[in-house]
């Protein structure tokens, strides 16, 4: 089943924990993925690293004026041509004239989520433009016209019968539910794309501000390829993705594989500095690095800085209870899981257009927990909602019932009487029912629909403190 990510937030729940596959998928994945973590970082001094990696990225916040300008001017240097792009529209258009200026028809790209974030692909292909994911599990959802679940494995939310489905309607391939041979043919498919393509498109997953260098990671060669073999070579990098030195790289890069994926190191780790110089055997005749904010900087103005240290991993979304039952498509944004629920309201101009997500939690702290760089979600996500009801987009409902809590906790007497009321009439319908509680009348029954509710003691606290001192 296809989750709608434009439906409301609480149908988009309800198609999740309505789909057992995708429940199974997910469940099973994050586990494996969890367990990796779990073992690449217990191999070293894994909280060592993660204070390292930290440090860093708060001193490159700290001096975020001076390295981006830094980073563009060693990128100049070395050949790069430089955009900037303040949003989604600018970003869109900086990329879809480097297309049609160089008359690049077909246009392949590596895992981005950068790309995802300004919504590239739809830009670029109503331009006229065809776009073809490179990356396996990106490639797998292009065909299946749906967007990314994870920010490290987008198709974790499928199993293997479902994308045996996929390449038999899209790709003609025979029946079969073997992994290799799905592979090699996808293999086949995207080798002539990369020999046709005029363009190729990735993301960045850090910049090296003293050597001007664009690095992107991954396992399957496809980005070297994507940044090697077209003629036009575009990167586009969140402007926090910045490391200062070569050696800052490598200690992210240490990060970054151990927490996403569970390797020491992933299989490819590509870097750029310019385009191909006289001599080269290869590489691209043109180098674009697009520095994209799309409310970025508004984010550290805003006290939300600290989601800017994310180096996109994904271990929170591994261990995060909440993500394991819905998925990924469920939290409507290109970004999920707990990270989602920081960056899609803090990047977006109104918060309260993601209002739900920083309620999509249960602030149990495993998220902060797996973090590489020890980023504090549950206190950004309690940040949130204390800003979503300065601003009136908490529920009404949920206002009237915390004036009321508070009237009822400030009057000593008026709790007393309630919490009378409440022993008499608890205790009456637990007897009526013979045990607990099974059902209670909205919004209680949330809370009853998965469990009984006990009654209230027959007598309170206060009344027994009461009667002990009279003795």
């Amino acid at each position: 089943m296809q989750i709608n990510i434009h439906a409301p937030y609480k149908d988009r729940v309800q198609q999740a924990l309505g789909d057992s596959n995708l429940r199974a998928a997910v469940s099973k994945a994050t586990d494996r993925m969890t367990d990796a973590r779990l073992a690449a970082m217990g191999a070293i001094e894994g909280q060592t690293l993660r204070a390292q990696v930290r440090q860093m990225k708060e001193h490159v916040l700290r001096q975020w004026p001076d390295y981006l300008l830094q980073l563009e001017m060693n990128l100049r240097r070395n050949g790069c041509i430089v955009h900037w792009a303040e949003g989604i529209a600018d970003a869109q258009e900086i990329v879809k004239d480097i297309a049609l200026q160089n008359g690049a028809d077909l246009v392949v790209k590596s895992k981005s989520m950068a790309t995802e974030e300004i919504h590239l692909n739809q830009a670029l292909e109503e331009a006229g433009l065809r776009v073809v994911e490179t990356d396996l599990g990106e490639y797998i959802i292009q065909l299946a016209d749906e967007p990314p679940s994870h920010i490290v494995a987008p198709v974790i939310h499928k199993r293997l019968e479902e994308i045996a489905e996929v390449f038999e309607e899209k790709l003609d391939m025979p029946p079969t539910r073997e992994a290799s041979k799905m592979t090699a043919l996808a293999r086949a498919k995207l080798r002539r794309e990369f020999f046709d393509a005029g363009m190729g498109i990735s993301g960045c997953n850090f910049a090296i501000a003293e050597t001007g260098t664009i690095c992107i990671v991954t396992n399957e060669g496809n980005g070297r390829m994507v940044s090697s073999m077209p003629r036009v070579y575009v990167a586009v990098m969140g402007i926090e993705k910045i490391v200062p030195t070569v050696e800052d790289a490598f200690l992210q890069l240490q990060a970054l594989c151990r927490s996403a994926t569970g390797q020491q190191l992933t299989v490819y780790c590509s870097m750029t500095s310019g385009p191909r110089q006289a001599g080269d055997a290869d590489g691209p005749e043109q180098v674009h690095v697009v520095l994209l904010d799309n409310g970025r900087s508004g984010m550290l103005a805003r006290g939300y800085g600290e989601a800017l240290l994310c180096i996109r991993c994904g271990a929170c979304l591994n261990v995060c209870p909440v993500y394991q039952e819905i998925g990924g498509h469920a939290y409507g944004g290109v970004y999920n899981g707990p990270i989602g629920a920081v960056i899609s309201p803090a990047l977006a101009p109104e918060i309260a257009r993601f209002k739900e997500l920083p309620h999509a939690t249960s602030l149990c702290g495993a998220c902060r927990e797996a973090c590489p760089v020890q980023i504090d979600l549950p206190r950004l996500l309690l940040d949130l909602r204390s800003d979503l009801v300065e601003q009136g987009a908490a529920p009404k409902l949920e206002g009237w019932g915390i004036k009321g809590y508070a009237r009822v906790m400030s009057s000593r007497r008026m709790y007393e009487k309630l919490g009378k009321l409440a022993s008499i009439s608890s205790n009456l319908y637990a007897n009526l029912s013979g045990g607990n509680i099974q059902f209670l009348p909205p919004p209680l029954s949330g809370w009853t629909a998965y469990r009984d509710f006990a009654p209230f003691a027959p007598k309170s606290f206060r009344e027994w403190w009461r009667e002990r001192k009279l003795q």
